[in-house]
C-alpha cells in the first residue's frame, strides 16, 4: 500500500471518529441546552450539526478527490457557517431582549470539556495528515475542528459563569463567541 493511501486511510478514521463523537454529542447538547435553556449550549448544538457535515464531506472528497469536488465541499463547509451564524444571532438577540436566564447544566459543562479535549486532539491529528496529503479540505475540516474545540471551551466558561457565579449573561455571550468564529470559518471556506 503506497503512503498516500495509507493517508487517506488514517484520514477517513479521524473524520469517521468525528462522526461518532459528534452525533453522539447532538443528542447530549440538544438535551442540556433544552433543559437549561441555554443558548451556548444550543449554539454548539447547532455548530456540531455543522461539524458532522463538514466531516461527511471530508469523508465524501477523501473518496474521490478532484478540484470541483473540492471546491464543492469548501463551498458547503462555508455555507453551513453562514446559516450557523444566522442562527446564532436570532437566538441571542431574542434571548438578550426578553432577558431569557439559562439554568445551570452539570452535563453541558461536563459534556463541553470532554469535547474540547477530543476536538484538540483530533484537530491536529487532521491537520497533519492533511498536510502530509495536500489536502485543502482536510487541512480546512481541521481547521473547523480546532474550531470546535475552542467553542468548547468559550461555552464551557459561559456554562461555568453561569453556574458558579450566576452570570446568566455569560451564556449568550458565549454564543457571540461561536458567531465570530464561525464568521471566519464560513469566509475562509467560502474564500476557495
Amino acid at each position: 500500500m503506497n503512503d498516500r493511501a495509507r493517508l487517506v486511510r488514517r484520514g477517513l478514521r479521524l473524520e469517521y471518529a468525528t462522526l461518532l463523537w459528534n452525533a453522539f454529542g447532538v443528542v447530549v447538547l440538544v438535551r442540556a441546552a433544552l433543559a437549561a435553556r441555554s443558548i451556548a449550549l444550543a449554539g454548539f448544538s447547532f455548530d456540531t450539526l455543522v461539524e458532522i457535515g463538514a466531516s461527511a464531506v471530508v469523508v465524501w472528497e477523501l473518496k474521490g478527490v478532484s478540484a470541483d469536488r473540492e471546491r464543492r465541499a469548501l463551498r458547503l463547509i462555508g455555507i453551513a457557517f453562514v446559516v450557523l451564524v444566522i442562527y446564532l444571532v436570532t437566538l441571542t438577540t431574542f434571548a438578550i431582549a426578553r432577558h431569557v436566564h439559562p439554568l445551570h447544566s452539570p452535563l453541558g459543562i461536563a459534556w463541553t470539556a470532554a469535547t474540547a479535549l477530543a476536538m484538540f486532539l483530533l484537530a491536529f491529528a487532521k491537520s497533519r495528515v492533511g498536510a502530509a496529503m495536500e489536502s485543502a479540505v482536510l487541512r480546512t475540516e481541521a481547521r473547523v475542528t480546532l474550531i470546535d474545540g475552542y467553542l468548547a471551551t468559550a461555552v464551557l466558561i459561559g456554562l461555568s459563569a453561569n453556574a458558579w457565579f450566576a452570570w446568566w449573561w455569560a451564556d449568550p455571550l458565549a454564543g457571540l463567541v461561536v458567531v465570530y468564529y464561525s464568521i471566519l470559518e464560513a469566509r475562509a471556506a467560502l474564500r476557495h
